[in-house]
């Protein structure tokens, strides 16, 4: 009994940490946020209101608006915590949650579809509809990654280019019914904002029902955490366990976002602080992590009310992204403390067999296409221009003086469609060599955000700044991102792995940036907001000039490190064998892949996906030879941005379309099959 007694006694104080610490924390930022808001209260008109409400401004406004919003905190807070803690034990994959696995995207891409389209059918049951994306867009990234066979990193890439797709779509529909979506966008970015207790009244129920059951089988889901084998052997019905552990995630996770909208985080964060203290079984983990769950997000809105900025108050799910990117960054350096080197990543094909096509006829065949689309491109927009014109024009044929304000339009915007597209084409080509994964892009890595972020700055925060300037604040806020995950990864080696979830987490720190400064500058729907989405719409021949100068200095560099970057395809150990120096090597092939990237964003805005397909399919065609798969690259990038350039302006003319939107509906296909055939062949 005796030596027992320590053992007993350290479980028995880290229940009280846990659950004592965190009720303590509870009740202190109760009052906090009850304090706190447009208008400061005192604690004891708090108190006066809470104990005996008069019809005073202030005791109306602790009732009516602060104590929904704080009680409907601490229900979110809870619901995503459980829903992150099921979600980490049915796919056993530590970076599990509901934005990470694209629920939220999911959920609130439906909310907006309905709202747009549908808005009769969406108002009688908004949480099925919200269950329904969120589920959805789960299952899709749980199968893509592999499913029961998929590595937490593979998952989490799944997870988070699903969300791309989802969020290329729902973008779009915010531009073309910007007034029928407006509401809708502060609601997208996470508010506990209530102005009555029906949010509350809705969301307890559900929240509560689900953590009780929930925990009432923990042993249950104790039970996943053993080998398959074992628990099958065991008699447990383990895929029954799995389905209804996903299902009750995805359901609390749909009541919730359609009530306060997609907030991450929570999910991630609350169980691992958890975990961390020692608990293991889901008896003590469910409501240990709703707890703390609930501490979070009450503290992510006191602080979001507490610390405004110029622009105002933050929306939560920012702020919540703000605290939980730090803390991913933390969890990725703590989990992967001895990892370096490889890392074990998906190979880029070294030794697959390419389609047997012969170079030189490719490429020339490609350039053909180039040349022919360019000028095809140029013939057609709202106004159509003869062939013939367009010739007679390009030379300064006086009977073509007609067509010179469209030539000068459409000339300088195509051209600018075409170097963008090499540039994120090449940019592909070089990232995913440095980092050994055929699923890693500028968007994963976190510069697309980064650089978004820079751009909007100039827009919203500094509108004093010359327009003028918003190129060279997209580069260097690619730049900053890419530096930040390369300071962090250094020491690893810059392990692939490390990289991705860390681009991982500063992609969302960014992108928190990027909502918040939307809302504030109120620019959903306008040319800012179009430019996040991926656009040339009114491109000139000083983008032109600026996009010229990043290949003319970039594009050598890579073709003469070619063959370098062809041994980053083998293991570290096999590469050092052969006499490269590795870490400097992906750090080289990194930074040129960057710098490219960062270009095209300032000219063309966040295209995504395009250096993510391209590569893979030259790569398909030539194999892994880095030199051939730049020169080809950058071809069918050029191709296929002019192609989706020309297809925006024209398809609902004069209205015009995205190119990033076009080239999202184009890569998710793709995409899928990708997953599939690397699965499949265990690349």
């Amino acid at each position: 009994m005796n030596e027992n007694k320590p053992f007993h006694d350290h479980i028995a104080w880290k229940i009280i940490g846990v659950f004592g610490g965190g009720i303590a924390a509870l009740f202190i930022l109760f009052f906090v946020s009850l304090c706190f808001g447009e208008a400061e209260i005192s604690v004891k008109s708090v108190v006066d209101a809470l104990l005996n409400r008069q019809d005073v401004p202030s005791h109306n406004m602790i009732w009516d608006l602060r104590i929904p919003r704080t009680i409907l905190g601490f229900l979110t807070g809870a619901g995503l915590a459980v829903a992150g803690t099921l979600l980490q034990t049915v796919t056993k994959n530590p970076l599990a949650s509901t934005d990470t696995l694209g629920i939220n995207s999911g959920a609130y891409f439906v909310v907006v579809l309905g709202t747009a389209f549908f808005p009769s059918i969406l108002s009688t049951s908004p949480l099925l509809f919200a269950a329904a994306g969120g589920m959805l867009a789960a299952s899709i990234a749980y199968v893509l990654g592999g499913g029961r066979k998929a590595t937490p990193i593979r998952l989490v890439l799944a997870g988070m280019i699903v969300s791309l797709v989802i969020e290329s779509v729902t973008r779009a529909i915010h531009i073309f019914k910007a007034t029928e979506t407006q509401n809708l966008f502060l609601w997208g970015a996470g508010s506990l904002v209530q102005m009555d207790m029906d949010g509350v009244y809705y969301v307890w129920p559900w929240v509560v029902g689900i953590l009780l059951v929930a925990s009432v089988f923990g042993r249950f889901f104790d039970v996943l955490d053993l080998d398959e084998a074992t628990a099958r052997s065991l008699g447990h019905k383990v895929d029954l366990t799995r389905f209804i552990g996903l299902a009750l995630a995805v359901l609390v996770a749909a009541v919730v976002v359609s009530v306060v909208g997609p907030i991450g985080f929570v999910g991630l964060v609350a169980p691992h602080l958890i975990r961390l203290v020692g608990f293991r079984k889901h008896s003590w983990l469910l409501p240990g992590s709703a707890l703390w769950g609930a501490v979070l997000i009450t503290t992510a809105d006191v602080l979001s009310r507490v610390v405004k900025s110029s622009v105002g108050e933050m929306p939560i799910g920012a702020v919540m992204a703000l605290i939980g990117a730090p803390c991913l960054v933390w969890l990725v350096l703590k989990k992967m403390k001895g990892v370096s080197g490889s890392g074990g990543q998906h190979s880029l094909g070294a030794g697959a067999r390419p389609i047997k096509i012969g170079f030189p006829p490719l490429v020339a065949l490609s350039s053909v296409l180039v040349v022919g689309l360019i000028l095809v491109s140029m013939t057609m927009g709202g106004t159509t221009i003869p062939l013939g014109q367009l010739f007679r024009g390009l030379f300064g044929a006086d009977d073509a003086s007609s067509y010179s304000v469209l030539l000068n339009l459409r000339l300088p915007r195509t051209f600018v469609a075409a170097g963008a597209g090499i540039a994120l084409a090449v940019s592909g080509v070089l990232i995913q060599a440095a980092v050994r994964n055929p699923l890693a892009d500028t968007s994963i890595i976190g510069i697309t955000s980064g650089a978004g972020f820079g751009a909007m700055l100039i827009l919203i925060a500094w509108p004093q700044v010359p327009i003028s300037f918003m190129p060279v604040a997209a580069i260097a806020g690619g730049l900053a991102a890419a530096a930040i995950v390369f300071i962090f990864a250094w020491h690893k080696g810059l392990n692939p792995s490390v990289l991705i979830l860390l681009g991982i987490a500063v992609s969302a720190f960014g992108s928190a940036g990027i909502q918040a400064l939307i809302i504030r500058g109120s620019l959903w729907g306008s040319s800012g907001y179009i430019w996040l989405t991926g656009s040339t719409y009114a491109r000139t021949w000083e983008h032109f000039k600026l996009i010229s100068l990043f290949l003319i200095i970039l594009l050598p560099i890579a073709w003469y490190l070619g063959r370098r970057f062809d041994l980053l395809a083998f293991s570290d150990e096999s590469a050092t064998g052969m006499g490269l120096s590795v870490r400097n090597t992906r750090l080289a092939s990194m930074v040129v892949g960057v710098l490219l990237a960062a270009g095209a964003v300032a000219v063309v805005g966040t295209v995504g996906f395009l250096g993510l397909i391209v590569p893979h399919a030259v790569r398909v065609i030539v194999g892994h030879n880095t030199r051939k798969s730049i020169i080809l690259s950058s071809l069918f990038g050029a191709l296929l941005l002019v192609l989706t350039d020309t297809i925006g302006r024209t398809v609902l003319a004069p209205v015009e379309l995205p190119s990033g939107m076009l080239i999202a509906l184009i890569g998710a296909p793709y995409f899928v099959f990708l997953m599939f055939r690397s699965f499949n062949q265990k690349l």
